[in-house]
């Protein structure tokens, strides 16, 4: 059999050697999962940005909607307005030598 000592000193050996092999597997885990976060943290930004573009989109287009909407129902009001209008024959002549816009605006500028 061995020394004692011999022996003591090739089991620390080994010790050390095993160990050196954990530490590195442990450093590079810890070095992938560090620069995975950095690029999850990289495409974080990138994702909002286009979720924050998505949204603006969907509102630009609601507001589009809304401003046809508002155009119809003045141009309802205006038609309805015209047919009163002449009805009572009183301002049969302004309808018919203005433009919708023309009315619209007027009668945005008498309502205030």
């Amino acid at each position: 059999m061995m020394p004692r000592p011999v022996l003591l000193l090739f089991l620390l050996v080994i010790l050390m050697i095993t160990s050196q092999f954990e530490w590195k597997q442990q450093i590079t885990n810890e070095l992938e999962s560090s620069s995975d976060i950095s690029q999850k943290q990289q495409q974080s930004p990138h994702r909002e940005e286009i979720v924050k573009e998505k949204i603006i989109l969907s509102q630009e287009k609601t507001i589009q909607r809304l401003n046809e909407f508002i155009q119809s129902l003045q141009q309802q009001l205006l038609l309805c307005r015209g047919n009163e209008n002449t009805t009572t024959g009183s301002a049969a002549a302004t309808s018919f030598t203005s433009s919708p816009l023309d009315e619209i605006q007027r009668q945005l500028m008498l309502e205030d």
